[in-house]
């Protein structure tokens, strides 16, 4: 099933990383007419002043300016290799060493500097959509993967639901499903929490042994 991708991008905000030269009008113009607010966050000692913990990937949009080296620092996530929000890279010098560190910095479109409006929805649209479906993607393998993993917990449970109760594989993994429906919980999370609720105590009964000793008394060692 193909996802839907977003052509709309009104409410969104741009936070433009870049030292303004009078080129960035045009960015500014266009966003403006798609809906989308632009800011312009300081840039102290070679960094941008950038609160990336209050980044919105469903709102913020970062059009990073390539030839700043080092000006915006942000953590990818390291299973999907994404960041926060979407990462729009601005080209000026197309060195592959400032290409490669707009990558590290998962970016997902590229846009040409001086920037042309004509430009700007198409970057945009890529930028926001290649993000959304690796955001995606990532989800769905994570999620399988994790299910990979319950499946040994559902080879367990039937495996001892056959021992327990004398079931055959077909009848115990039946039950375990049926029941699995009744908490309303996928196969493997309940086949989890079946386990651990029937995992025996450790048995210490055998450590104490009692000893008749003379009178009829016992004491316990």
């Amino acid at each position: 099933m193909s996802s839907r991708l977003l052509q709309n991008f009104k409410g969104g905000r741009a936070i433009v990383v870049t030292r303004r030269g009078g080129w960035e009008s045009a960015l500014e113009t266009t966003l403006a007419k798609l809906g989308v607010s632009t800011e312009y966050p300081e840039i102290i000692d070679g960094r941008a002043q950038i609160d990336v913990a209050s980044l919105q990937a469903d709102r913020d949009i970062l059009f990073i300016d390539g030839d700043l080296e080092g000006a915006v620092a942000i953590e990818v996530n390291p299973a999907s290799r994404l960041p926060p929000a979407p990462v729009i890279g601005l080209v000026g010098v197309e060195a592959p060493s400032r290409l490669k560190a707009l990558v590290n910095l998962g970016a997902t479109s590229f846009l040409r500097k001086p920037v042309h409006g004509g430009a700007v929805y198409t970057s945009l649209f890529m930028g926001i959509n290649q993000f959304l479906l690796r955001a995606e993607m990532s989800e769905r393998l994570q999620d399988l993967e994790e299910r990979r993993r319950g499946r040994r917990a559902v080879i367990r449970a039937v495996i001892l639901l056959m021992r327990q109760e004398g079931l055959d594989e077909e009848g115990a993994y039946s039950q375990l499903r049926r029941e699995s429906m009744r908490a309303r919980q996928n196969m493997e999370l309940y086949c989890e929490e079946f386990l651990s609720k029937r995992a025996k105590p450790p048995d210490t009964s055998s450590r104490t042994t009692g000893i008749t000793l003379q009178g009829g008394n016992k004491q316990a060692i």
